[in-house]
């Protein structure tokens, strides 16, 4: 099947240098709207959707390959190979951070750079040497839930994650990002997310890494974040004022700018 419908790939600008946006779980490209074409004046912009996600090929979704993070990775590859890409700049969030990491260590000649927004290695606890911000029995509750209530789980994540209590909008569309995803798949890459372990891997960058932490973000806490700075070969902490999970939802001007800055100063 054509890579460009079955990711449902999104290009804007053309610009000498390219820019891939990859979407966080539970959401799709539109996540990125309000960051991503700020940058079309300069760069290739490009967003897609992982098979399983968004206007995605739902019909391509494979339970065996998308069992591990690799077949996302394999996904972004995929989309890259498809535009020719070389030396592009990827923007993962949250759990696209670490898909991107596995996908340039299989062809770094891909990437230039790599910008992760809200990042994670590990979601479990793995006391008294890694805090990841949840127990395996949290983990096992809210996969549970999304199986006997996905409406519930829902409504119950979208405000958890979202934080910006004042900004109600924010969470009702991340609720909608979440409640519009297919029950089943979305289950599936929930238990990939959160049950993964990229910690072995990240001495395997090699490309220079931009970590965005945002603040109050129960999701990926601050431990998550000085982690991969010590961990990441190459590595640049940003800590943002943002709160919660999605700052290019809540705080785009900051999001943008923070990025901008780190590529105008390479």
């Amino acid at each position: 099947m054509d890579i460009l419908k079955r990711n449902h790939v999104t290009v804007l600008g053309s610009g000498d240098r390219t820019m891939v946006f990859g979407h966080g779980f539970g959401c799709d490209q539109e996540m990125w709207r309000l960051v991503a074409p700020r940058f079309a004046g300069r760069f290739r912009v490009v967003l897609f959707d992982y098979v399983g996600s968004g206007r995605s090929a739902l019909d391509q979704y494979d339970p065996a390959k998308y069992a591990h993070l690799n077949g996302y990775a394999s996904d972004l590859l995929d989309v890259m190979d498809a535009l020719q890409l070389k030396d592009a700049v990827f923007v993962g969030h949250s759990v696209s951070s670490m898909i991107g990491a596995l996908a340039s260590i299989r062809r770094p000649d891909y990437f230039s750079r790599i910008i992760m927004v809200g990042p994670s290695p590990r979601y479990l606890n793995d006391l008294p040497d890694y805090y990841g911000g949840f127990d395996r029995e949290d983990i096992d509750e809210l996969l549970e839930m999304m199986q006997l209530n996905f409406s519930g789980w829902a409504s119950y994540m979208a405000p958890a994650a979202m934080k910006n209590t004042e900004r109600a909008e924010l969470a009702k569309e991340l609720e909608r990002q979440f409640a519009s995803r297919d029950p089943r798949i979305a289950r599936q890459f929930a238990e990939v997310t959160f049950y993964c372990d990229c910690r072995d891997i990240l001495s395997e960058v090699t490309v220079p890494t931009l970590i965005l932490q945002c603040s109050e973000d129960s999701i990926a806490p601050i431990e998550v974040g000085d982690f991969l700075h010590r961990n990441l070969h190459d590595s640049t902490l940003n800590r943002m004022t943002a709160k919660g999970h999605y700052p290019q939802l809540s705080q785009p001007d900051e999001t943008f700018s923070l990025i901008a800055e780190y590529l105008t100063v390479l």
